[in-house]
């Protein structure tokens, strides 16, 4: 398939910063990633590439005379910046997401998706890897925040099983916003299992027989 999911690596920090600063309103300091990365052993992230761009980079090299008027796709860190963005590995991230272990519960702390790849099935993408960890990691339920605004993403979770479980009140920084917290049920079980597995060979799917697959 085009994209693929793979582990989030400390070369892969200045683009996973890039993207979170189009996605969305605060971010993290790229010292947290950093530092989830290296110190937290509970930590698990992932990045989503589009391996066509990786190969269409690699395909039409830079001069270097071109360089300092070149805009990469994607790129929209200062020029100054730019050398850290634009080798193919990095350039083919559309997106990143991560997930805690909490003694038995896979708590999923963040998904971002560049804004011109939204509406794609990527993010969703991104969640069933996330789902995928969880039952490595041999958690027993998932769970997350999510803005009480945000009915798009509030539906792709309940698509894959999440309800609502309750709220913390003002929980987002950049305007006090309140979180509704959302569970799955039990993922071992057997219906839990039929149903992800279904959903995520229809997104599968999906992906593969959109144009330019």
């Amino acid at each position: 398939m085009r994209y693929s999911i793979d582990q989030m690596t400390m070369a892969d920090v200045p683009r996973v910063i890039e993207i979170e600063r189009l996605a969305y309103p605060s971010t993290w300091p790229p010292s947290a990633y950093r530092k989830e990365l290296q110190d937290n052993r509970w930590a698990h992230y992932i990045v989503l590439r589009d391996k066509k761009i990786a190969e269409e980079h690699v395909a039409v090299p830079m001069t270097e005379s071109e360089r300092p008027r070149r805009i990469f796709p994607l790129s929209l860190l200062p020029s100054r910046s730019s050398a850290a963005v634009t080798s193919p590995d990095l350039v083919s991230i559309l997106g990143f997401a991560g997930l805690w272990l909490m003694v038995d519960e896979a708590h999923i702390t963040t998904i971002a998706m560049h804004p011109d790849y939204q509406g794609k099935g990527l993010g969703e993408l991104m969640l069933s890897g996330l789902i995928d960890i969880a039952y490595e990691i041999r958690a027993k339920w998932v769970t997350l925040e999510v803005r009480v605004t945000n009915y798009k993403a509030q539906n792709l979770y309940r698509k894959y099983g999440f309800h609502d479980a309750g709220m913390r009140h003002r929980y987002y920084s950049d305007n006090n916003e309140d979180a509704l917290i959302m569970w799955t049920n039990e993922i071992n079980s057997l219906a839990y299992r039929q149903t992800f597995q279904e959903i995520k060979s229809r997104l599968l799917n999906k992906l593969e027989a959109a144009p330019g697959q």
